[in-house]
């Protein structure tokens, strides 16, 4: 079987890839080992954090940092064994969230973020996907004043980029969703970003979208890739398979195929936890809300009010350690009148990092006709469409809607 592309991995990178270059008239092969939008892009806070343009930093300050590291923080947790292996990563990690460098970061990914509605929506609307889209942003809770402190210092450089991020009483929160208890003190509505009522079923429906342009979605094992005659092989459940060009858009487990090709990338995972809850009498929410300090977000979706947890960081395959989970979920039932629980174990993914906190879009050094669309951190639901576009536009020879430089992979050399 030949194509012209191979894309490895059906998240929402790979399938807004896939999509992208089907529209631009490529022949592609989608290849994953399990259905579209079932693994890391199933699990998240369902948002198109148009407003995210500062990062989710490693902590500066000594009394942060004892917090992470007494394990008091409920936002993030370590496993002690898997320490020494990320050490050097999170050494860098580190250095890249000095403030000199988050401004360095806000100014690059604000490129992409400023495109992010209007892509998904461009997808969205042919894939017949806008029912799961809402507006109304969502809302960050602050327990201190020190919190809320911190959080008005992203508001000038927010501003000048056409954000409205709006400061709001404790009155004016419960205002916009009642059903919160005051548990806080203060509060700000981000309204610029949007939101879904299931990120899974909006790459489901990215997916069929792709396929009624002519794209294939084949099982099989992208640790096969190797060069073939045509440039690129994979073998899957349909046989081998042979194309010119391959993406590799396989989030956490993008080094697996990788690395046995001598692409040596700092590519490391922070894993992180989700479970859905009944919500007691009549309770609702219209949109995302974050308790900053308490490490946690909760979000209307379609299977019940989704709680997802901060960071976690261990080895990717280690076994479940939802601690996290526990101690999230007692601080979310005294903010929201939480339910009981619809699943019999919590769900577990991993959010793949460059420690510069910046993704790899462009092609993989050293390997000609190989591409990368990798490394999206927390905005991997929010960055697929805008990166399958960029992505696709190198590829096909068009003019880049915006500078891919700052995404290079050669920026590791």
């Amino acid at each position: 079987m030949k194509a012209d592309t191979l894309v490895l991995g059906a998240g929402i990178v790979g399938v807004s890839v896939a999509l992208h270059l089907a529209m631009r008239g490529r022949s592609v092969v989608l290849v994953d080992r399990r259905g579209p939008g079932e693994e890391t892009s199933y699990g998240n806070a369902g948002l198109v954090e148009r407003a995210s343009i500062y990062p989710v930093a490693f902590p500066r300050s000594i009394s942060a940092l004892i917090e992470v590291a007494l394990k008091r923080n409920p936002g993030a947790n370590y496993h002690w064994s898997a320490l020494p292996g990320l050490a050097p990563w999170m050494y860098q990690y580190w250095k890249a969230s000095s403030p000199a460098r988050i401004l360095d970061y806000a100014r690059t990914i604000e490129k992409l973020l400023s495109r992010t509605i209007e892509e998904h929506h461009h997808l969205a609307g042919p894939a017949g996907a806008l029912h799961y889209f809402r507006e109304g942003g969502w809302l960050k809770l602050y327990r201190t004043p020190a919190g809320l402190d911190n959080e008005r210092t992203e508001f000038p450089l927010a501003r000048t980029y056409g954000l409205t991020p709006r400061e709001l009483s404790v009155d004016e929160a419960l205002a916009v969703e009642p059903s919160l208890r005051p548990v806080f003190m203060g509060a700000v509505l981000w309204s610029d970003p949007h939101s879904v009522s299931s990120p899974g079923g909006v790459a489901q429906a990215y997916a069929a979208h792709f396929q009624s342009l002519g794209g294939r979605i084949v099982t099989g094992d992208a640790r096969t890739l190797t060069r073939g005659g045509a440039g690129w092989k994979v073998t899957t459940a349909e046989g081998e398979i042979e194309a010119p060009d391959a993406v590799v858009a396989l989030g956490p487990w993008a080094m697996d195929v990788l690395a046995p090709l001598g692409v040596r990338l700092p590519l490391a995972v922070k894993r992180g936890y989700h479970m859905h809850y009944r919500a007691e009498g009549g309770a609702g929410l219209s949109r995302p809300v974050l308790d900053e300090e308490g490490g946690y977000v909760i979000t209307p979706m379609e299977q019940g009010i989704r709680l997802t947890t901060g960071v976690e960081f261990a080895r990717r395959d280690a076994p479940k350690s939802p601690v996290q989970l526990a101690v999230t979920e007692r601080l979310a039932r005294g903010l929201f009148p939480l339910g009981e629980r619809l699943e019999a174990e919590p769900w577990m993914g991993c959010r793949p990092a460059f420690p510069d906190m910046l993704p790899v879009i462009g092609p993989a050094p050293g390997q000609n006709g190989l591409w990368l669309a990798i490394g999206h951190q927390h905005l991997g639901f929010t960055l697929g469409p805008i990166t399958g576009r960029l992505l696709a536009e190198m590829m096909n020879g068009h003019t880049p809607c915006t500078d891919p430089a700052p995404f290079a992979a050669t920026r590791f050399a």
